[in-house]
């Protein structure tokens, strides 16, 4: 089979990383899988299509257990010996399995939406502090989108908030990094913060999820390593907080570029859930998975991808698939959006979905409810964006009401 030459993201658009979906289009009206190079230069297989991405979340050749099989130098700057590595999105079966079931409890949708209350305080007071500006404009991810989350994740773990500007500037670089440097020195601060605070909750613990986890013993009396608990601590840190940002975001840049569906909205809440899901669908805040090895030579579509390989899979690309969803370019609340990858798929799928879906629909309803005038007050195309192609989200949306 003769080898394909890459595929240059850029050179498909220059305006890749704010638009990426017409590239994706291109790429999978030629098949499910290409291997290209990205707009950082980073090389690797690029998974698209919605039925080929499902299958390739579940396909256990393609592993998400580097420090085992693999080099983790591969795709973060970083060495093997990482406990903020230790966690179950860096496992396969039966690791994953395990980890997954002792901290699963303390995400079910029950338990999640004993959160609301609290929420919608926080909600509340960050709205109030915004609409006393004076000016009547604001960056909405610094003053909204962002403490939002982030207030909610560490208090659910038990960070105190003097710590909380910190893990804003580490998070950052783990999901999108500025510089090889500053991703490194991230994968060694978090570490040695976390390992302190483990300490101290581990002589007085309190009533929150890492005092918890650090106590948690299952049935037949596992629990989790010190090295888990740093590990476990991270990845609920990062991706509880990450995607409802950018799901914040993404969902109020769509409803501004299509004012009848916000018009919509705003007449009749009732609309809210299938809203948020067809946010998640139309532009999600996570653009493609965690990499991926390929544990062997994996043909697919006609292509093989050689063993050893990073693989990544647009999710982007999977929710505006037409084979999936019916003209999927526009933006339409009414739309099912039900069977969205958003959140991943398989054993992957994200443990904190509930909470993101949450934190979303009481963000987006208070902030149309108490700013019924809100509007962008810069041009789309003119919006910092963050780089590389996990998270998808702009750093910045000035708004005005």
């Amino acid at each position: 089979m003769a080898a394909r030459p890459i595929v240059d993201l850029l050179e498909l658009s220059p305006d890749f990383v704010r638009d990426p979906y017409p590239v994706y289009a291109r790429l999978r009206a030629d098949g499910p899988v290409h291997q290209v190079r990205a707009p950082d230069g980073e090389e690797f297989w690029l998974v698209v299509g919605h039925d080929a991405c499902r299958a390739a979340f579940t396909d256990p050749r393609l592993s998400r257990a580097w420090m085992k099989s693999g080099s983790i130098g591969q795709i973060i700057n970083t060495d093997q010996d990482q406990p903020a590595l230790a966690h179950m999105l860096m496992s396969d079966p039966p690791d994953h399995t395990r980890l997954r079931r002792l901290v699963a409890r303390e995400f079910t949708p029950r338990r999640i939406d004993t959160l609301a209350p609290r929420i919608q305080q926080i909600t509340d007071g960050l709205l109030d502090a915004m609409l006393a500006e004076e000016e009547r404009r604001a960056d909405l991810i610094d003053s909204f989108a962002f403490p939002l989350p982030m207030t909610v994740i560490c208090e659910l773990l038990g960070v105190p908030e003097l710590d909380r500007d910190a893990f804003r500037g580490w998070s950052n670089e783990m999901v999108a990094r500025t510089s090889p440097e500053a991703e490194a020195r991230a994968y060694e601060e978090v570490p040695a913060y976390l390992g302190e605070l483990i300490a101290a909750k581990r002589a007085a613990p309190g009533q929150d999820l890492l005092s918890a986890m650090i106590h948690a013993v299952d049935e037949g009396g596992d629990r989790l390593s010190p090295r888990e608990l740093i590990g476990m601590s991270v990845l609920l840190l990062i991706a509880g907080h990450e995607t409802t940002v950018n799901l914040i975001g993404n969902g109020m840049r769509a409803l501004f570029a299509h004012p009848g569906q916000l018009a919509a909205l705003r007449a009749d809440f009732g609309l809210l859930d299938g809203a948020v899901e067809e946010m998640l669908r139309y532009d999600g805040p996570v653009e493609t998975c965690t990499d991926r090895l390929a544990l062997e030579d994996v043909e697919m579509g006609g292509a093989v991808i050689p063993a050893g390989s990073t693989v990544l899979i647009a999710m982007a690309d999977a929710d505006r698939d037409p084979e999936r969803f019916k003209d999927p370019d526009r933006f339409d609340i009414r739309r099912d959006a039900r069977g969205h990858i958003a959140f991943g798929h398989g054993l992957h799928y994200c443990l904190g979905a509930p909470l993101a879906r949450l934190e979303g629909r009481i963000a987006i309803r208070t902030l149309l409810e108490r700013c019924p005038d809100i509007a962008p007050d810069a041009d789309e195309a003119g919006l910092p964006w963050m780089p590389g192609m996990l998270i998808r989200g702009v750093r910045k949306l000035p708004v005005r009401w």
